[in-house]
Order: structure tokens, then C-alpha cells, then sequence
């Protein structure tokens, strides 16, 4: 195996990956932006190289300053994480060419897997089971689309082609809306790719999003490590996984999970992937895109299937032979994440800056946190704003869910203000309690995030009228008389009693 690894990320991923190179043996090298100097990354790694000012377009999206780093501390290797260049096949192609290890799938994959048109192409080639949606093979100009909304049927989706995260993604219920639509999802599609081509798909309502954790060597070995329940999600962006599904059962399970294996297969992928599906009520399930990188929410796979996955892609990446087969790997207990970010559910979920002043992290049996913050860091716009996992594990989906209740009521982060309070008020839903949701279910259910601004502000008040009482109560204090007289008139005794009354 290599000895030297380069981790292009920051945050809590760039010290998950760190922590896995460590176990292994292997020295790390980390970089930085201008306001990352004291992130914890930089502080874990055994050497930290600047690349640039805050601006992630001019430091953690700079493939040659990354590169210049990598080649000036001498690595063998370097990990990507999840974000920035983590998808992007130019970077692990010139990786190659600097002669360094890419800790991922091969550029090929990502270039096809990456193109959501040519994904689905390859996948309809291989037989796995697509959204029905516009033709493979059509033009993708405007009227062409316009003819294949009928035959696709409303509701649906126009999609951007070279990317997903929701964006360059819009919903439309009836052909009026269509052209506003498609024109709305060419713009956002460009400026967030560099590329306008969108394509159709059929609306899935009531669906679920599940996803199989994928893991597959260069000599043509590939197991899938089960499934997570992706569902809860906000504006197309996931807020809280959890594994196993409770949607899931054993049939639909072994079928999902050898089509996910097919899937990467078709793509001649190796690493560490995984593969998404819609999956309707009546159990029948989709292709949706597959992500050629490690995800967010993984760790909540390592949880119940006890398996690594940072260390395997990197065993993977220096050309070693999988440790598991199918057959290894069986699913124990019950994991759910939630998501920590820096914003404000008492005001729109809009970002919120500034410095961590006070932090305490819960713990106990079945508690992991991967964070990248401490206390005095400072919080600010320039890059995503998730700033920690919450993660626990239970015997049973029961246990799990008050495990993560207590969990999140020791949680302090002070200085800024975060979704904890949301994901409290989610895991009190019944609905949720009782498995019951689909990806809508924040939508049909406004009052989980509206609501918590309504509590604010009757919880302010009543804490207002109570703070004025008091003060009321302590200015209306009976005094005695100066001097020791005779003592108060009784017409103001008879007016302060009366006060003290109302």
C-alpha cells in the first residue's frame, strides 16, 4: 500500500478520512484555504499546505494548486472526499498524469456515470429498471422536449444532465408551466454545471429514495453493503438517513441489491460508490443516478454492516483485492444520521455565520459525532453549510430513534445557530416514528418547519409577560415609611392591593 496521503477537502470529512489513514498507518497531508488556518483538518494532519484564499474557486476547486501540493510533500495518493472535485474525472485524470494514486473510480466511470443522459443509457443496455422518461437517443433541444412531455406524461421532471444535488431540476404538473419551466432549468443547470442539456422523467409520487452502498475492486469484484432510507429530504437535499429502511423487506432487498451490483458493473467501476432508486408504493423500484464517490450519509452503513469504507477504498485504490463477498456482509441493528448545519430554522433555514463560542458533543453507548468544528472556530459563508454528522445506532429502529432523541438534546452548539432544533421536532412526528413518509413528506408537512418559527416567537412572548411581571410585582414591593411615621396612606395601600390583583 502507498504510505503518503493527500486529502483535498476540508472539513468533517477531510478529518474522517484522516482518522482512517491514521488507523492504517499511512502519513496525511492536508490543505487549506486562508479561513481554514485553525480547522481541525489542518491541525490533525501530519503536514498542511496553503492553497489559496477563501474562495473555494480559488483553493479547494484549484486542481493545480492541489497537485503543486501533493507533488511539493511528496505523496503517493490522494482522496478526494465528498464536494469539490470528488466527481470530477479531469482532476483524477491529472492526478494520474502527475503520477498520484486517484482514491476512486476510474475517470471513465465518473465521465459516464456523471452524464445522467449516457447514465441512463447504459443502465437501460444493462437491464436495470429506469424512470420512464424521454428516450435515450432523442435530441434534447427545446421542441424535441416539448413533444416528449406528452408521451412521458405529467406530472414530471426536467432534470440537468450533467449534475443533480436538485439543481437545474424542476417539477411540472401541467403543459402550460412547461416552457417557463424548461427555461428556468436550462439557466440554473448551466450556471451551476457549464451545461444547459436537461432531460425528462416522469414524476414517481409517493416515492422513496433509497440508495445501495457500493463497494468494487479492479479485478471485477462488487457487493453491495444493504441499503439506506434517504427520504427525509428539503428542497431535493437530505436532512436525515437512516439503515436499514423500514420500507425495505428481505425480497426487495437481495433483488434492489443485485441490480445495484449490475448497475456499476455495466459502468466497469471499482472503489467505492453508490447507486440511487426511486421506489413507489407498490414496492416497484427505479434507477436514479449513481454517485461516483463516497456519500455523506456513510457512515450510517458502517454502523450496521460493521464495514469500513474509507479504509476499503483506500485497500482498493493501491490495487489490493476486496477483503468481503457478498456473502460477509450481513446488516446488524439500526443507524440513523442527521445532518448538523449551520442555519436558522426559526428564519427560513438561511445560513448562519459566525464563531462557535461553546460546544458540547453527546456521547454514551451507540453515539458517533464527525464534526469539524471546536470551540473559537469560526463559522462562515464560504462553503457548505453542514458542519457536523450526528449519528447513532440502535438493536432495533425503536431504540435507535430515542437514542438519537437524548443524543440531540445533549447537543450544545452555541455562537451559531443550527438545525438541531428541527431534527428534534422531526423525530417527534408520528408519522416518521412510524416509518411513514416519502420524499414529500417535508412538504405535506409544513408545520415541522413553520411551526418552529411560530413556537419562537410565542415562546419569546411568554417569556417577555413573565420577565414583565415580575419586575411589576418587585417595583410594587410594599416600603415601609421614612423616618418611622405613621406609616403608608391608605389610598395608595387600596391602589397597589388592587394593582397586584389584576
Amino acid at each position: 500500500m502507498f504510505k503518503k496521503v493527500l486529502i483535498a477537502n476540508r472539513g468533517e470529512i477531510a478529518v474522517r478520512v484522516i482518522r482512517a489513514c491514521q488507523e492504517l498507518g499511512l502519513q496525511t497531508v492536508a490543505v487549506y484555504s486562508e479561513a481554514d488556518r485553525t480547522a481541525l483538518h489542518v491541525r490533525y494532519a501530519d503536514e498542511a499546505y496553503l492553497i489559496g484564499p477563501p474562495q473555494a474557486a480559488e483553493s479547494y476547486l484549484r486542481m493545480d494548486k492541489i497537485i503543486d501540493a501533493a507533488i511539493r510533500a511528496k505523496v503517493d495518493a490522494i482522496h478526494p472526499g465528498y464536494g469539490f472535485l470528488a466527481e470530477n474525472a479531469q482532476f483524477a485524470r491529472a492526478c494520474a498524469e502527475a503520477g498520484l494514486i486517484w482514491i476512486g473510480p476510474p475517470p471513465e466511470a465518473i465521465t459516464l456515470l456523471g452524464d445522467k443522459v449516457e447514465a441512463r443509457r447504459t443502465m437501460q443496455a444493462a437491464g436495470v429498471p429506469v424512470v420512464p422518461g424521454t428516450d435515450s437517443e432523442m435530441e434534447l433541444d427545446d421542441d424535441s422536449l416539448r413533444a416528449a412531455a406528452a408521451d412521458v406524461g405529467y406530472p414530471l421532471l426536467i432534470k440537468a444532465a450533467a449534475g443533480g444535488g436538485g439543481k437545474g431540476m424542476r417539477a411540472v404538473t401541467e403543459p402550460d408551466e412547461f416552457d417557463r419551466a424548461l427555461q428556468a432549468a436550462r439557466r440554473e443547470s448551466k450556471g451551476a454545471f457549464g451545461d444547459d442539456r436537461v432531460y425528462l422523467e416522469r414524476l414517481i409520487q409517493g416515492a422513496r429514495h433509497i440508495e445501495f452502498q457500493i463497494l468494487a475492486d479492479s479485478r471485477g469484484n462488487a457487493i453491495h453493503l444493504g441499503e439506506r432510507e434517504c427520504s427525509i429530504q428539503r428542497r431535493h437535499q437530505k436532512v436525515l438517513e437512516e439503515a436499514p429502511s423500514p420500507f425495505m423487506t428481505p425480497e426487495l432487498r437481495e433483488r434492489m441489491g443485485a441490480i445495484a451490483v449490475r448497475a456499476v458493473q455495466a459502468a466497469n467501476y471499482s472503489n467505492a460508490g453508490t447507486v440511487e432508486f426511486l421506489v413507489d408504493k407498490e414496492r416497484n423500484f427505479y434507477f436514479l443516478e449513481v454517485n461516483t464517490r463516497l456519500q455523506v450519509e456513510h457512515p450510517v452503513t458502517e454502523m450496521v454492516s460493521g464495514v469500513d469504507i474509507v479504509k476499503e477504498q483506500l485497500r482498493i485504490a493501491s490495487g489490493r483485492k476486496m477483503r468481503y463477498t457478498q456473502d460477509d456482509i450481513a446488516m446488524k441493528g439500526w443507524a440513523i444520521e442527521c445532518r448538523i448545519s449551520s442555519e436558522d430554522p426559526f428564519n427560513n433555514f438561511l445560513p448562519s455565520t459566525g464563531k462557535v463560542t461553546s460546544l458540547v458533543e453527546p456521547n454514551g453507548a451507540g453515539i458517533r459525532v464527525e464534526s469539524g468544528i471546536f470551540e473559537g472556530f469560526e463559522v462562515s459563508l464560504y462553503y457548505d453549510s453542514m458542519v457536523a454528522k450526528l449519528l447513532v445506532w440502535g438493536e432495533t429502529r425503536g431504540e435507535a430513534l430515542l437514542r438519537m432523541r437524548r443524543a440531540l438534546r445533549e447537543y450544545r452548539i452555541m455562537g451559531i445557530k443550527t438545525t438541531i432544533p428541527f431534527h428534534q421536532r422531526l423525530l417527534d412526528n408520528t408519522n416518521f416514528i412510524g416509518g411513514v413518509f416519502d420524499t414529500a413528506f417535508l412538504e405535506q408537512n409544513p408545520n415541522l418547519i413553520h411551526d418552529l418559527q411560530e413556537r419562537h416567537v410565542r415562546a419569546a412572548a411568554i417569556a417577555a409577560a413573565i420577565l414583565a411581571h415580575r419586575r411589576r410585582q418587585k417595583a410594587l414591593v410594599q416600603l415601609g415609611p421614612a423616618g418611622g411615621g405613621m406609616g403608608m396612606n391608605p389610598w395608595k395601600l387600596h391602589g397597589r392591593r388592587e394593582t397586584l390583583r389584576r
